[in-house]
């Protein structure tokens, strides 16, 4: 923005969020905080997240603790800002007792998310992605916008991640009696999760993305020992999961070597 804006952006970006809606958001974790405007639902005006209490206490009382709490506005705008930053102005859904057309639902849709997460847009529209935009997966089935970490497997809890992408990939998570070692790690180790230029969603589509871990060995002149074992003429034969060699990447019931 800063070649249409020099030295202003942040200052064109806030009049603009300002003059169309009456209100700007923005996240105060960022450096430089995203300016967006809420959605908006033709008829209805701001009521703020308190008349949301009444009907939704339990989602209300755990707000406090979401990532998404953090969202912010200056001013008389902040009584704007919560349930209404992602569902819009919810006067008609106040007044028709809860009507579900009344109000945005994101789980229906990504793009409220999108409206911030411009980054996941471009990600799920690479050749290989989650079907999001499909309308076959949500934001939601991974992410929790309304308590604690919306990044379910946020901080040191590496395991959730596995758990979280488990509850669709049962055969991926296991158990496994030899198990691969990456699991414990997390699924984003080798997946781009919402969206990447390789199959399967995998951050690299050849024998790099073993080497990330798996680290090669030149103890002789020309050849290259991985696992202890010479794997010169092998790593010609294609990537490590499709030469025939560890096929059963997530891990395996028959064998250390991770083969079916």
């Amino acid at each position: 923005m800063d070649r249409f804006f020099p030295g202003g952006n942040r200052v064109v970006l806030l009049l603009i969020g300002v003059l169309v809606t009456s209100v700007a958001i923005s996240c105060s974790t960022l450096d430089s905080p995203t300016i967006m405007a809420p959605p908006q639902i033709a008829g209805a005006e701001f009521v703020g997240s308190k008349s949301c209490e009444e009907c939704h206490a339990s989602i209300s009382h755990d707000f406090v603790t979401a990532t998404h709490v953090r969202l912010k506005a200056p001013g008389d705008n902040a009584k704007d800002v919560g349930c209404e930053s992602c569902h819009g102005p919810g006067s008609l859904h106040n007044q028709s007792g809860g009507a579900a057309h009344t109000i945005i639902n994101p789980r229906k849709s990504p793009e409220v998310c999108f409206e911030c997460h411009l980054d996941k847009r471009g990600q799920f529209n690479l050749p290989y992605h989650h079907p999001v935009i499909e309308g076959k997966v949500s934001c939601s089935d991974c992410h929790d916008p309304h308590k604690g970490n919306a990044i379910t497997s946020g901080g040191t809890s590496l395991l959730t991640e596995h758990q979280t992408c488990g509850r669709c990939h049962t055969a991926q998570a296991g158990p496994f009696v030899f198990e691969h070692e990456a699991i414990r790690e997390g699924c984003t180790t080798c997946h781009a999760v919402h969206g990447s230029v390789n199959q399967k969603m995998l951050v690299a589509r050849d024998a790099n993305l073993c080497f990330r871990c798996h680290f090669q060995q030149q103890t002789a002149a020309g050849k290259i020992f991985i696992g202890g074992q010479d794997h010169t003429s092998r790593l010609s034969r294609g990537t490590c999961w499709s030469a025939g060699c560890h096929e059963a990447v997530h891990g395996s019931q028959i064998g250390s070597s991770l083969r079916f």
